[in-house]
């Protein structure tokens, strides 16, 4: 399964680079919106994962895939040249890190308030807007949502704002 969006050391430095090249560029929002479709990519394909987190492919390999991905997605050339240069530092399996640095940088510049929301099952665009009330309620601000599923959950949501995580039942 994809792993967890956490910072490390690494991804937060990568992170900070890919932040402040893109904030001096302008493309603040189109290396996000990269980064998001990156991150669902990441959850999604275990040959993503394999590509990046694998010692038996060379990284000028995994530089060749990345950014084979990158022209495919059409992604932003600041994103393609970052994903390029992230493997040939050999650094592609930092990738969860640099995303989740990123984002938190993002929303210390801009306010935005992140919010993840992991089932066992395709959550309804009721459940969604629900919870999505109840944490404007609790945060006092609208948070920007993404779900994932996750089958290994026998029952229940985890969600994730910022470093702050719940489980419910």
């Amino acid at each position: 399964m994809a792993d967890d969006y956490r910072t490390t050391e690494v991804g937060e430095r990568y992170a900070q680079a890919l932040f402040d090249l893109a904030d001096e560029t302008k493309v603040l929002d189109a290396v996000r919106a990269d980064l998001a479709s990156l991150r669902a990519a990441w959850n999604e394909s275990a040959d993503l994962r394999r590509l990046a987190q694998s010692p038996v492919i060379a990284a000028e390999d995994q530089q060749k895939g990345l950014t084979a991905i990158a022209d495919k997605a059409r992604f932003n050339a600041v994103t393609k040249n970052f994903l390029g240069l992230l493997a040939q530092n050999g650094r592609s399996r930092d990738l969860p890190g640099v995303i989740a640095g990123f984002e938190a940088l993002y929303a210390k510049k801009t306010g935005v308030v992140a919010a993840e929301v992991v089932s066992a099952q395709a959550l309804t665009d009721a459940q969604m807007k629900s919870i999505q009330t109840a944490l404007r309620t609790s945060l006092g601000k609208d948070p920007e949502m993404t779900a994932r599923v996750d089958p290994s959950i026998l029952g229940g949501l985890k969600v994730k704002v910022g470093s702050c995580r719940w489980f419910m039942s």
